[in-house]
């Protein structure tokens, strides 16, 4: 019988995000990280499996925030729930703000810049149909060492400006998806995964400029 062939994800060793400065929960400071972190010297394609366990490496993961300004000039953002199917056990019927997974090696061969920006655009291409024109603007980090899942990955956090409020899910495990206020999502912050928690945070510090 042939092997099975394992997905290969984009990591860093944990000692070079140590070289950068660890920090806990979001920071902006991605003039500080991303060239580090997206140096072909420093990111290694590894079997998924191998990593899923194990801090010493962070999988770089694109985190997608999907914003709208509506005619009464108030932005509103897309928030779904992952359904029970979705690759990650760990955050199974948690709601999120976020869409992104791991950039593979199908992406580029090289782990850099443009291989994690590939990756970014497939995972969206996969997950959502969005109506209408969109740009990107990569607005931070977010590091969380106090779950077993944050302990593993690493997100790199963008904000996607949509002409108009047209998308729809791909994924069957991808459901309930709405937009709304940061209000409306800050009252119901328990709900959600926690980087999900994390980026409304900042966001309500005005932080995801």
């Amino acid at each position: 019988m042939a092997a099975v062939h394992e997905e290969e994800v984009l990591v860093v060793p944990r000692a070079v995000f140590e070289r950068a400065g660890v920090f806990q929960g979001f920071s902006a400071d991605t003039a500080s990280y991303l060239p580090l972190l997206l140096d072909p010297a420093n990111t290694c394609w590894r079997p998924r499996g191998s990593v899923e366990e194990d801090p010493s490496f962070k999988q770089l993961i694109p985190y997608c925030v999907l914003s709208s300004r509506g005619d009464d000039g108030v932005c509103r953002f897309l928030a779904y729930t992952r359904g029970g199917g979705q690759g990650e056990a760990r955050l199974r019927s948690k709601r999120s703000v976020g869409i992104g997974g791991h950039i593979a090696s199908t992406d580029g061969e090289h782990g850099d810049d443009a291989s994690y920006d590939s990756g970014m655009r497939r995972e969206l291409d996969e997950e959502i149909t969005i109506g209408g024109g969109w740009t990107a603007r990569c607005v931070g980090l977010i590091n969380d060492d106090a779950t077993p899942v944050g302990s593993v990955h690493l997100g790199i956090v963008h904000v996607i400006d949509l002409e108009r409020p047209d998308v729809s899910s791909r994924e069957a495990d991808l459901v309930d998806c709405v937009f709304a206020t940061l209000e409306e999502l800050l009252a119901d912050r328990d709900r959600f995964e926690t980087w999900s928690q994390i980026t409304l945070d900042a966001l309500a510090a005005g932080r995801l400029a």
